[in-house]
């Protein structure tokens, strides 16, 4: 079982994030940098894993979220089901409807989140993997910051044979994201992902 050596632990319970019990560490990085494998590889290793991608999904299922968006946005649901592409395009198209959104999703987060922290029976660590660990200020929640980092230019190129997009396109993408650069500075351990596997050296050496 996997314990963070103490010097790692920097928050008490009610300075934590939910006020856990458990120390957490935020994992993050960029679009294409490998985030996700690296998340994955952790939770095979038995690590209890919580994703903030996954988390919204279901935040967008409860029924809160379709009894408000079908009160005030009627257009985006189809059978009862929400329309993605539509929501995008009202949330892209309005600031008052995006932060309407953003505030209807970030207000059952908390509640979203214990309970799948209270799923994993008392866990020694948590990893939460949120992409705005730092744009949401969620790093000074957490004991340990990590980013997984490869160079800008490494990025592109995966992004734009992942999602088989143009190069225009995909600079653009990035380019609406905090630079990974500024995130890896921010952070107190980077996991370098520019060769065909993470390198998780120097993370597991936190841990007993």
């Amino acid at each position: 079982m996997f314990t963070l050596k103490q010097q790692f632990i920097s928050k008490t319970p009610e300075s934590r994030l939910y006020q856990v019990d458990c120390p957490v560490i935020g994992l993050t990085g960029g679009i294409a940098t490998g985030k996700s494998t690296v998340s994955k590889i952790l939770e095979d290793k038995g690590l209890a894993v919580i994703c903030a991608d996954k988390l919204v999904k279901e935040v967008y299922q409860s029924q809160k979220t379709i009894d408000h968006l079908k009160s005030h946005y009627p257009s985006v649901l189809k059978a009862k089901e929400i329309d993605f592409s539509k929501l995008r395009e009202l949330f892209f198209g309005d600031k008052k409807i995006q932060e309407d959104v953003e505030k209807l999703i970030y207000s059952q987060m908390p509640e979203t989140f214990l309970k799948k922290y209270h799923s994993f029976k008392d866990p020694q660590i948590l990893i939460y993997d949120v992409p705005l660990l730092f744009e949401k200020g969620l790093d000074k929640l957490v004991d340990v910051t990590v980013t997984v980092y490869c160079p800008v230019e490494v990025q592109l190129e995966r992004l734009i044979i992942r999602d088989g997009i143009s190069e225009e396109l995909a600079r653009n993408i990035i380019s609406k994201q905090m630079p990974i650069d500024e995130k890896a500075k921010k952070s107190d351990i980077i996991i370098d992902n520019s060769q065909k596997q993470p390198n998780l050296v120097h993370f597991l050496n936190c841990f007993l």
